[in-house]
Order: C-alpha cells, then structure tokens, then sequence
C-alpha cells in the first residue's frame, strides 16, 4: 500500500511540473537593478510626427481679436474635413484638419503647408511663421494637437482593442496597461511592434523581460503602431480536452491520496 502511495505522490508531482512556468519568464525588466544602478539618459526621440491621414486640432489667438476676423472670412479646401466653414470655426473644431496623402493641409489666406514629418510645435512654428510673412498678424499664437492617435493591440493580453493615446509621449507600457497587461499565457519575451516609417512597414521585436527593452526604438510607441503579443502553446492546451482530462485527473488523485493518508494515519495509531 505504502508502494501505491508513494508512486501517486510522484505521479502527482510529475503532473503538477508541467503547469510550472519559470519566473525567468514572467519578470518584468531583469537586469535593470544593474543597467540602471545610476541614472541613464534617455536618448530615444519620443515625439510624434505628422503623418498623412492624421488629423489636427489647429487653434490661433493674437493680442488684437478684429485681426482674426481676416481668417473668418476664409473657407477651407482640400484636405480638410468640414470644409466650407471659417477658418476660427475649422480652428476650434474638434474634428480638426486632415492631411491629404501627400502630408499636406491647406489653410485660408496662408493656402498648401506641407506638414508630413513635422512635430505639432514645429507645425505651430511653421503656420506661425507664415502668418507673419504674409502680413496678416504680427504676434499669432498657434496651438497644434493631434487628435487621432492611437495604438492597436492584439494578441494574449486581457483586454485587446484600440489604444487613445493620450499625450505625445507615450511608451509600450502605458499601452500594455491599457490593455490590462500581458495575458498569463502571452509571450513577454517575444511582443513584436509594426510601424508605417517614410512608406514603409517594419516590425521591432521587444522582449520586456529584459531592462534593455528601454533603448528599443519601439519602446515610445508612434500613432497607428500595431502591436501584436504572441501566445504560448500553454493557451491551446488548457483549452484542449487532454488538459481537462488531466486537470480532473490530478483532482482525483489529490482525493484518492488524502483518503490513503488519512487510513494510514489510522492504522499507525
């Protein structure tokens, strides 16, 4: 009996190892203890740059009021959603301006500004500067925000969908945690990021295990990135019916080998 007992007791070990998973695995940032013992630069370029498609909100304010009323008159064409509205409408709208495919918008009284590349300050800056060329305003104001941005996730983490992103700085963490973090049978080491750069796609492959994920050119993440984590073949066996079997399996041994402890107990006594 005692040879039963003991053959159950390894049987249930064996079984109990196959759902271990390493903490290697699972851990977040290893190493960073060393790599980060003194502070490090951040060297990566984390702004956002205009791209066609995007939508912006463009607001201009100056210190004389009856000088914007010039750009009321004007009407948008072109790439600009609403167009037919004034200039002081479209410029508080929250539907903004939309690059054409070209990476261009076209303004009243300031016409076609190639914005494609651009962060939202130099695209301020830019507008800014025209105005003042063309005579129009001696001290504008611009403001320039994009509006769309946004990161789709996909793949073994809890809740997938489209990311709002929600400033211009934004890194695959923030994203991942919108998302509920990575699912307990995703990949860590294995998140792969796809990014639309000068009309080209190319994928970055992360493994957030590691501190050196932070010097990844895909750690701040860029609008309309796509991120996909991997599951691990763990996500198709607990669904099979082998792991069923296995899981029943393991809580009838964990009875049977109670109720054999419990009569040996009695019998020694």
């Amino acid at each position: 009996m005692k040879k039963i007992l003991s053959l159950l007791t390894v049987s249930l070990l064996l079984i109990s190892l196959t759902g271990c998973v390493s903490s290697k695995k699972i851990r977040y940032f290893q190493g960073a203890d060393d790599a980060y013992a003194q502070a490090q630069r951040v060297l990566q370029q984390y702004e956002m740059r205009l791209k066609p498609a995007d939508q912006v909100y463009i607001k201009l304010t100056c210190s004389d009021e009856k000088l914007l009323e010039d750009f009321s008159k004007g009407v948008v064409v072109g790439s600009a959603t609403g167009a037919g509205q004034s200039m002081n409408s479209q410029l508080g709208s929250i539907n903004g301006f939309t690059l054409d495919s070209k990476g261009d918008i076209v303004l009243p009284l300031i016409g076609k500004l190639h914005i494609a590349g651009l962060t939202t300050e130099e695209c301020a800056a830019l507008i800014e500067q025209h105005i003042i060329d063309k005579g129009l305003i001696t001290d504008p104001e611009v403001t320039v925000r994009l509006l769309n941005a946004r990161v789709a996730v996909v793949g073994a983490v809890k809740s997938p969908g489209v990311v709002s992103l929600t400033s211009e700085r934004n890194t695959i963490v923030d994203v991942l945690a919108q998302c509920g973090d990575i699912d307990d049978v995703g990949h860590r080491y294995n998140v792969r990021l796809f990014r639309e750069e000068n009309g080209t796609r190319r994928e970055y492959l992360l493994d957030m295990t590691k501190s050196d994920v932070f010097q990844s050119p895909a750690y701040y993440v860029q609008q309309n990135d796509m991120i996909y984590v991997e599951p691990n073949k763990s996500k198709s066996i607990r669904s099979s019916a082998f792991y069923t079997f296995m899981s029943a399996g393991v809580s009838i041994l964990s009875a049977i080998m109670s109720a054999l402890a419990l009569v040996f107990l009695i019998k020694d006594k």
